[in-house]
């Protein structure tokens, strides 16, 4: 059996750049596609693309029904077989029109790679987002010690994913001069943070206690007073990596670089949480924990669309669709309200969303479900 086949790599790699270049996806997604193909040649044997017929599309869902996840000793998810199916489909659909191979495959051959609706209604449900309250995540910041400059860092930096929501490749590749602490704000300029879809726009803090905010000032006092560095360098250096006496390898204080990756940070959130008793909650959990509070201190339409602004969301509907749920204790009062009528239901922003609604259809455009 070949390892690779050579007309399957090159036509792989004009794909991958017709994704980036032309349909500008993301390389996490090129990532799953390019995973999603190498279980297609690892089930036909890395036969050439060219032979696809729909027979090889109803073999391999029934092969990958069978196959297990590598992290669990089960099987593959609902939603793991449905996203593979739909980038095998969508990369057939493309290669029917390609020079070469639109003479061999049929489009609708391509077909065969759907899901049952069954299987598509578990796999694409909304299910609830776990995250922290806003109490847990100040215990976890108040357990965190500040001996070293390293473990200030670290304090300093789940302090500031809470202050503003911003994700982890923000964080990672934010500099000093982002940081303005007269207005209180967070400036992700896409010319040098990693924000999603390059966009840029301005966070302020929200409003969860001075003492966090607190957290933040001393941190930049620190690294800009006793460091001595300048808006250019790195809110959170990478941690410096040098060789002990024993030739082992030892944290010794901070480096003036960014971190490469996020990785590092979803350690330091790990670790925090797990010498606090609490679960793992990643840093993208505290945007949920921020819509929660949202939902409980915005009064107004107005209120809510900036809250929204602040996470970086054009529209207040991307807010209420990806983290808007009502929580399961706040669905449990409601129900108990509505069953004692001399009691009035405290509005949330499902109020909110009925009126954005509302004025969305007044200017003719119709939202369906």
């Amino acid at each position: 059996m070949l390892k690779h086949n050579p007309d399957n790599e090159r036509i792989k790699h004009k794909y991958f750049t017709f994704l980036k270049e032309a349909m500008r996806v993301s390389e996490h997604t090129i990532d799953g596609v390019a995973k999603a193909l190498a279980r297609f040649e690892e089930f036909t044997k890395n036969k050439d693309f060219k032979t696809f017929r729909y027979e090889q599309a109803s073999g391999f869902k029934k092969y990958l029904l069978e196959q297990k996840s590598q992290r669990k000793d089960t099987k593959l998810s609902k939603s793991t077989i449905h996203s593979t199916f739909a980038h095998l489909k969508r990369f057939f659909e493309w290669l029917s029109r390609e020079q070469g191979y639109k003479s061999r495959i049929k489009y609708s051959d391509a077909e065969y790679f759907n899901t049952s609706s069954k299987d598509m209604q578990v796999a694409t449900a909304r299910r609830a987002q776990k995250a922290p309250t806003l109490e847990q995540i100040k215990h976890v910041i108040n357990l965190m010690p500040i001996n070293t400059e390293i473990e200030q860092r670290n304090r300093a930096l789940i302090a500031f994913t809470l202050l503003t929501g911003a994700r982890d490749g923000a964080i990672a590749s934010v500099k000093l001069k982002h940081i303005n602490l007269d207005e209180d704000c967070f400036f992700q300029d896409a010319r040098d943070v990693k924000t999603k879809f390059s966009k840029t726009f301005t966070t302020f803090f929200f409003p969860i206690g001075d003492e966090i905010k607190q957290i933040l000032i001393d941190w930049i006092a620190y690294i800009k007073t006793e460091k001595l560095w300048g808006n250019d360098d790195p809110l959170f250096p990478m941690t410096n990596i040098s060789i002990d006496a024993s030739q082992q390898f030892e944290a010794n204080g901070l480096k003036r670089e960014h971190w490469s990756t996020a990785t590092p940070i979803r350690t330091i959130f790990r670790e925090a949480f797990a010498k606090a008793d609490l679960p793992y909650f990643n840093p993208h959990s505290f945007r949920n924990t921020l819509v929660q509070l949202g939902q409980s201190k915005c009064k107004t339409p107005e209120a809510f669309k900036a809250w929204s602004q602040n996470l970086g969301h054009e529209s207040v509907l991307t807010t209420l669709y990806s983290y808007g749920e009502v929580g399961r204790q706040r669905q449990a009062d409601i129900l108990k309200v509505l069953g004692n009528p001399n009691q009035d239901v405290q509005p949330t922003y499902n109020d909110f969303a009925d009126a954005i609604a509302q004025k969305l259809f007044d200017r003719g455009l119709k939202l369906t479900t």
